[in-house]
């Protein structure tokens, strides 16, 4: 394969759009928001954007219950704004990924709406996965099948029969053994395609094909899919026939210009099983979550990175690696606990707070040691700033569902989600014109915005221009590892760039060498201090 394909070694910067950047002053980002600031995305150095869903949508998972797969939401603007950031991004140099949610629609989808007023028995039910409840009078669900969300799987209409939800009651799944909906996706890849797009990412990519017959299965859902308490792989994720709605895809992809690719979100162990996305006639990338739940030590973060490595080997792929995105709490909070303290479900009020500077310092070094590794980075919007989770975010302001469908006992995504900071002196931080937000912002946010930062010696958003920089000059991305025998540091090469973490609790002896970038000070004597990482010229 060639080694050429720009994706191979691609930093993509993850924009979530309700809350990059707000051109009308609604208080919710928008595609002229996010045209308005692509020259940060060009001075820090990423080479793509991949927007999170602006399709039509009622919004009840922030877009990613679909409506209308080939148009733009009005909160986000229109088609003619799309195709002008498109045309705005690659005046930059900028290729663009969007979001593809195949797993399920919006109940507000016009087949959801056939599919009911079509009644049990009808084609338009065969587009989802509908069945009859079990008990007496069809009162008990089909199966014990749990949404992701909290709570049953399962919802019933009035006619009695029951529908498949793993995420919210808006989110009916879709039967993917149905030729059909093949055909639908396939024309919507075509869409968006036609339109300039350079890749998809793929949703829930894992969750297409449900095992035949939708046998039982009460297992708790768990946040990456390996067989588990019952010894098999979950009836819902990860079936081998998910491979062939891929391969179909890669061959369209193949069929335009530019080198198109797709990355998978699969929740999917061990790193062997997750290879099988990314085989070469399948997706270009999948992301890394085993990477980016790996506990802050050296034996952990070396066995994440050894096996991502290892398990994508044999396809011939690349490790695509990520620490923060919209469905987990941002690093530089998640890694202000101690490691083996989970914030899975969330952090908010009343709930133990992180250590912050000691959070940002790992972040810090976390995210040096991630752009040094071999293939792709991802980043996700504001972390170049430092930016913490809102991790005091009044409960009334929530709005992820998983919130609500928890019976208010997780809480959620909505700490990663909120708008970013700008301007340090305008209102909602240079948000948007207004001063407005759909979630409300910290009020000590403006030691974030990126005004406050550009350009500023030792500022996060420095140090990320920088490594973009040195990753990119030394060719990190196209690299290989090669272990130094180390203890409570990780020591490696990656081509003409020596890399050291100190994991440890007092200063590490660094070798002699020039230091091209460290993720904070070094001590007086030169040495490496705890939770930092040193680039060095080997």
């Amino acid at each position: 394969m060639s080694q050429l394909l720009w994706w191979r070694d691609a930093v993509i910067y993850q924009v979530y759009p309700r809350s990059f950047a707000d051109a009308d002053g609604d208080g919710m980002g928008d595609l002229r928001g996010i045209a308005s600031r692509l020259d940060h995305l060009v001075e820090l150095g990423v080479d793509a954007l991949w927007m999170s869903p602006f399709y039509r949508s009622p919004q009840h998972d922030a877009g990613y219950d679909v409506a209308d797969y080939r148009d733009v939401d009005p909160l986000f603007g229109t088609l003619a704004d799309f195709d002008a950031l498109v045309a705005a991004a690659k005046q930059r140099g900028l290729r663009v990924i969007v979001d593809l949610v195949p797993n399920h629609t919006s109940t507000e989808h016009e087949w959801f709406k056939e599919a009911l007023a079509d009644g049990p028995g009808s084609p338009a039910r065969d587009r989802y996965h509908f069945y009859k409840g079990l008990g007496s009078d069809g009162e008990l669900p089909p199966n014990g099948w749990q949404s992701v969300f909290g709570g049953s799987a399962w919802t019933r209409v009035p006619d009695g029969e029951w529908y498949l939800h793993l995420f919210d009651t808006s989110q009916p799944d879709l039967n993917w053994d149905l030729p059909e909906v093949r055909a639908m996706f396939e024309d919507v890849l075509r869409f968006w395609l036609d339109r300039g797009v350079d890749g998809f990412r793929v949703d829930v990519a894992h969750g297409l094909i449900k095992e035949s017959g939708l046998p039982d299965w009460t297992a708790a859902q768990v946040p990456i899919t390996s067989p588990g308490a019952e010894h098999r792989t979950p009836p819902m994720w990860d079936q081998d026939g998910v491979h062939e709605v891929y391969r179909s895809w890669r061959r369209i992809l193949d069929s335009y210009p530019g080198d198109r690719m797709m990355v998978g979100e699969a929740w999917v162990a061990p790193a062997e099983r997750l290879a099988r996305y990314v085989r070469p006639d399948e997706m270009n990338q999948a992301f890394n979550f085993d990477y980016l739940m790996a506990p802050w030590t050296a034996a952990n973060q070396r066995e994440a990175i050894e096996s991502s490595l290892a398990g994508v080997a044999p396809v011939g792929a690349i490790c695509t690696w990520v620490l923060s995105n919209h469905d987990v709490v941002r690093h530089a909070s998640r890694l202000g606990y101690e490691p083996g303290y989970s914030t899975q479900g969330g952090i908010g009020e009343g709930d133990p707070q992180p250590d912050e500077a000691l959070g940002l310092r790992r972040a810090r070094a976390a995210t040096l040691l991630m752009l040094s590794l071999p293939g792709s980075a991802y980043l996700y919007q504001g972390e170049e700033l430092g930016l913490p989770e809102h991790t005091t975010l009044p409960d009334a302001a929530r709005q992820d569902p998983t919130w609500f469908r928890s019976n208010h006992e997780v809480r959620g995504r909505d700490g990663c989600r909120v708008p970013i900071p700008w301007e340090a002196d305008a209102p909602g931080y240079g948000f948007g014109p207004s001063g407005k937000a759909w979630l409300p912002q910290p009020s000590d946010w403006a030691r974030f915005a990126a005004d406050r930062e550009r350009g500023v010696p030792g500022s996060t958003m420095s140090m990320y221009t920088e490594a973009l920089r040195l990753r990119r000059t030394h060719g990190l991305g196209r690299g290989t590892v090669a272990w130094n025998d180390a203890t409570d540091t990780l020591d490696f090469r990656n081509g003409p760039v020596r890399v050291i973490v100190n994991f440890g609790q007092v200063p590490a002896p660094l070798p002699p060498g020039e230091v091209l970038l460290a993720s904070g000070n070094l001590a007086a004597d030169g040495s490496l201090p705890p939770d930092t990482t040193a680039w060095l010229r080997a």
